[in-house]
C-alpha cells in the first residue's frame, strides 16, 4: 500500500521529511509505505526522493534542465502541474496509489491539487496548505479533496507545523487504511447509479423522479446545481460510474452565459453526450441567474427583475433573448449525444417561481427558451408537456423516459 507525498523538496524539504516519518509511524500497523515525489526545480532537494523531479517534468514532455535554464517560475510551476497530474494518473492506473498527500504554499498547492484532481472519486486526497482557509474551489474543483489549514507558513519545523503535520499523517493513514474496505462496500451494491440535478426551486420534481427511479432498482445521486455540483456530476459521468443522467436543473448554463456566481463552466452538459450515457434533460431554473447579496449584483443589471431568495442569495430573471440563447445551447449540447437522449419541456414553468402569478412568470421567455431548444436539437426527441416542472406528472414522465432509454440502451449493449 503506497501513499504518495508530493512536495517541493528544495523549499519544503524539512517539512516533507517530517511528514514522511509521521506517515510511516501512523500507518505502520497496516503496512503503509510512503513514496515521495519531488516537484521542486530551484535548489537541490533536501533529501533523495523516490520519484525525482526529472521524472515529473519528463511526464509533462519537458526537460528539467531546459525549464530551469529559462528561469521562469510560472512556466516551471505550470510544467510541474502537468507532470505531477500525468504521473499520478499513470501510477493509479497501475494500481499503485492508496492515497496522495501534499504540502505547500501557492505553488505547492497548485501542483499537489492538480495531481489529486487527476484521480477518481474515493482515492484519499489530502492537501496541507497555507491557503486552505480561503476560497479553495479552484483547487478542489469537482473532486473529493480534503484541505487542511497549515495555520502558519510551512517554513521550518516548529510546534505548530509539527502538530498540523501529525494530524495530516494520522488522517491520511486512516483514509488509506479504510479506503479498501469502503471500496469493497461500494462494489457490493448491484444497483446501477443515476445522477439527478436539483435546486431548491426544482426539489419537488427531483424528489418524485428519484422515487420512481429507486422503485425501478436504481440508486440516485442528487447533485446541487451550484457550479461545483454540476462539475462533480460531469466528472462522475467521465469516470464511467453512471448508468444514466436525469438533468432536471440546468440553471448553471444561465450563470455561465450571463455572468452569475454559480457557473459550472463551458463544459457543463457535455459529458453524458460525449461518453454515450443515456440522458433526459430539461430546463429547470433557467429562468434565473444567481448572485450573492443584492449589493453584489453588477450595476449593469440594475434595471432587471430580481427575487431575493434570502439575505445571501439574489436571483435575477433571465430575459427572452437570453432564454433563446440558452435553449440553443442546451439543444446543441444534447444533440451531440453519442447515446440515447431526450429533452422534456414544462410548458407551465421551469421553476417554483416561474409559474402563473409567481415572481418570475414570463410566458414569452419560456416560448423563446423552447424555440431555441428546437432550433438546435436536431434528431433528439423533444417532448413538451402541458405541466409545470414541479408537477408530479412531469417528474414521472421525465423519470419514465430515462428508464425507457436506459432499458433500451442496456439491451443494445448486451446484443
Amino acid at each position: 500500500m503506497f501513499v504518495y507525498l508530493i512536495a517541493t523538496l528544495d523549499t519544503k524539504g524539512r517539512e516533507a521529511a517530517l511528514l514522511r516519518e509521521l506517515l510511516l509511524a501512523a500507518g505502520a500497523h497496516a503496512g503503509m509505505q510512503v513514496r515521495v515525489i519531488d516537484v521542486g526545480c530551484v535548489s537541490p532537494p533536501a533529501f533523495a526522493p523516490d520519484v525525482p523531479r526529472e521524472e515529473v517534468f519528463a511526464a509533462a514532455g519537458a526537460s528539467l534542465d531546459e525549464v530551469v535554464a529559462r528561469r521562469d517560475r510560472g512556466e516551471a510551476v505550470t510544467t510541474a502541474v502537468q507532470g505531477a497530474a500525468a504521473l499520478v494518473r499513470r501510477l493509479h492506473a497501475g494500481g499503485q496509489v492508496a492515497g496522495v498527500i501534499a504540502i505547500g504554499g501557492s505553488a505547492g498547492t497548485t501542483i499537489g491539487t492538480a495531481a489529486m484532481r487527476a484521480l477518481p472519486l474515493g482515492v484519499p486526497k489530502l492537501m496541507v496548505s497555507t491557503l486552505a482557509s480561503g476560497q479553495v474551489r479552484h483547487y478542489v474543483g469537482e473532486k473529493d479533496i480534503l484541505m487542511l489549514n497549515s495555520i502558519v507558513d510551512l517554513a521550518g519545523v516548529n510546534r505548530v507545523t509539527r502538530s498540523v503535520l501529525s494530524t495530516a499523517a494520522r488522517a491520511m493513514a486512516g483514509l488509506a487504511t479504510l479506503a479498501a474496505t469502503n471500496a469493497a462496500v461500494s462494489e457490493s451494491s448491484d444497483k446501477p447509479l443515476v445522477a439527478a440535478t436539483m435546486f431548491g426551486v426544482t426539489t419537488p420534481c427531483v424528489e418524485r423522479a428519484r422515487e420512481v427511479l429507486e422503485r425501478a432498482g436504481y440508486e440516485v445521486l442528487v447533485f446541487h446545481a451550484t457550479g461545483s455540483g454540476g462539475q462533480a456530476m460531469e466528472s462522475l459521468v467521465a469516470d464511467g460510474l453512471l448508468a444514466g443522467v436525469l438533468d432536471i436543473t440546468t440553471t448553471e448554463l444561465a450563470d455561465e452565459l450571463v455572468g452569475g456566481v454559480l457557473s459550472a463552466g463551458p463544459e457543463r452538459l457535455t459529458a453524458a453526450a460525449r461518453y454515450g450515457v443515456p440522458q433526459v434533460v430539461t430546463v429547470g431554473a433557467l429562468d434565473m441567474v444567481n448572485f450573492h447579496a443584492r449589493a453584489s449584483v453588477p450595476e449593469k443589471f440594475a434595471a432587471r427583475s430580481f427575487y431575493q431568495h434570502n439575505a445571501s442569495v439574489t436571483l435575477m430573471r433571465t430575459t427572452p433573448a437570453e432564454n433563446r440563447e440558452l435553449g440553443r445551447e442546451l439543444g446543441r449540447k444534447v444533440s451531440a449525444s453519442r447515446g440515447p437522449a431526450a429533452i422534456v419541456l414544462p410548458a407551465r414553468g421551469v421553476s417554483a417561481i416561474d409559474r402563473e402569478g409567481a415572481p418570475f412568470d414570463d410566458p414569452a421567455a419560456r416560448l423563446e427558451l423552447f424555440a431555441g431548444v428546437r432550433e438546435t436539437a436536431g434528431s433528439i426527441e423533444v417532448i413538451e408537456l402541458d405541466r409545470h416542472i414541479n408537477d408530479t406528472e412531469f417528474a414521472e414522465a421525465a423519470a419514465g423516459k430515462l428508464l425507457e432509454l436506459m432499458t433500451a440502451f442496456s439491451k443494445e449493449q448486451t446484443r
